[in-house]
């Protein structure tokens, strides 16, 4: 059996713009639920809030977001990060620029002590993205 890991992103009433920003920086399928098709939503005024996104990106990138409902708590934290990594140092560099527009770049992209490139950044949705491209020794 095979088992995948997806981030699952909680927003408040931006869910539907976050998740159309990375899909403009990953690429790929997008799928986006209301509460309203859900028959879910318990105040008129969340009707078109998100109730499930999923974005399948290009290269396998696979994750999902909803907007949480006035019902529910949120409580936005700094306890995760979203973590890319790979060998194509080209596509990650531009995944890195385009997720740090608008938003603040926390360390740019350079050599690490381990020898790989990384870099890490807070896009304009304040989600953390560690970038990390695996450097081949010769």
């Amino acid at each position: 059996m095979a088992v995948q890991l997806n981030p699952y992103l909680g927003f408040k009433d931006n869910a539907r713009a976050a998740m159309e920003f990375y899909q403009s920086v990953f690429g790929g399928t997008l799928n986006i639920s209301t509460f309203k098709e859900f028959h879910a939503s318990q105040d008129p005024a969340e009707d078109d809030l998100v109730m499930h996104a999923q974005l399948e990106g290009d290269n396998g990138i696979v994750f999902m977001a909803s907007d949480t409902p006035a019902r529910m708590d949120y409580t936005p934290g700094n306890n995760f990060n979203m973590s890319l990594s790979g060998d194509d140092e080209a596509t990650l560099r531009g995944w890195f620029d385009k997720l740090a527009d608008g938003g603040t770049v926390t360390m740019p992209m350079d050599k690490a002590p381990w020898g790989d490139i990384f870099g890490m950044c807070v896009d304009k949705f304040g989600v953390s993205w560690l970038v990390n491209a695996s450097v081949q020794q010769a």
